[in-house]
């Protein structure tokens, strides 16, 4: 699968079409994953390599996206080391997590084998690459340090100024944690590896250069250096973090983000809820101007779990037919 639209898009190679997949494409607005649900708690499909695999494959089925991506949450590698997280629906904590003391070490993600067989089992039945994922440190880090779901992460940015030694030795356990687990994802043969640091954008440019882009460069520099393309989306400014392409948001200019590199994006998923010519008329406008090659079609964040089916699937249809030449 070396030679599929999806890698080659990121590779800057010639493509006939370009490639669109959705993020968090594999949800609540199916109602075949609603049907799931119905029957099992979401960490119970996370953990059931049959289930995950079910649900990831979904959209695949009913949309006919270009990429699969394996379905999880970025907390999953945490759950060893968090005893009482659990998701209502977002991530929750039993207490705050701000210190490194008392952490389990990082190599107990190793624990997680349930995403290996998942990835495994998907490999073996996919026509699609697989993307397998993992959160920043910096996103992972807010969450434990707020106990779950905040407005602005006020808590991890106090931290990060009043003791930055404690916020440091946090984010290097994360580091690591995150370097261990995308590595897994990929010796089970993920083909593309997108880091998510939705909370990225709420750090100034100094202190995100600071306290996060360093460990950034040495994860995606690792995935690079197996053969496998990084992706980085994050919410606001574009940031250079030497990733293979940019997830971006509908906040960023797509054709200014693609002038630096291969790029991912970026419609307002409120778009979703237009007639679907409507859609049409938006993916044309939102690709018009912009070099086809290096270019993957994909909405600015998550899909919403109110989204009408025959939406995403009109976003599928007008990016798949975009004319190339």
């Amino acid at each position: 699968m070396a030679d599929d639209l999806f890698l080659r898009s990121l590779r800057e190679e010639p493509i006939d079409r370009l490639p669109v997949w959705i993020m968090r494409q594999a949800g609540r607005y199916l109602p075949e994953y609603r049907a799931v649900r119905a029957k099992h708690s979401f960490l119970e499909v996370c953990r059931t390599p049959e289930l995950a695999a079910e649900v990831t494959l979904q959209p695949v089925d009913r949309l006919g996206v270009d990429a699969a991506i394996l379905f999880s949450d970025i907390m999953v590698p945490l759950l060893p080391s968090v005893p009482g997280l659990d998701f209502a629906p977002g991530p929750t904590l039993p207490a705050p997590v701000a210190s490194v003391e008392g952490l389990r070490p990082p190599s107990s993600v190793e624990e997680a084998g349930f995403v290996y067989r998942t990835i495994e089992m998907l490999r073996r039945s996919l026509s699609v690459p697989l993307i397998g994922f993992a959160g920043t440190p910096a996103t992972l880090a807010t969450y434990m340090v707020e106990g779950g779901s905040a407005k602005h992460f006020t808590a991890f940015r106090r931290l990060l100024h009043r003791d930055p030694g404690a916020a440091r030795r946090l984010l290097g356990w994360l580091e690591e944690l995150t370097l261990r687990y995308v590595t897994l994802q990929i010796e089970a043969g993920a083909q593309a590896i997108q880091l998510f640091d939705s909370w990225g954008g709420e750090l100034s440019p100094a202190d995100f250069e600071r306290f996060c882009a360093p460990a950034l460069r040495r994860i995606v520099a690792a995935i690079r250096a197996k053969g496998v393309p990084a992706i980085y989306f994050a919410r606001g400014p574009l940031r250079d973090v030497g990733a293979t392409a940019s997830g971006v948001d509908w906040t960023v200019d797509l054709a200014a983000a693609r002038a630096r590199g291969p790029v991912q994006g970026n419609l307002d998923p409120a778009v979703l809820f237009a007639p679907p010519e409507a859609v049409a008329a938006a993916v044309a406008a939102m690709t018009a101007g912009i070099a086809r090659t290096g270019l993957v079609v994909n909405l600015g964040h998550g899909i919403w779990p109110e989204t009408p089916v025959e939406g995403a699937r009109a976003f599928v249809r007008a990016a798949q037919s975009v004319p190339v030449a």
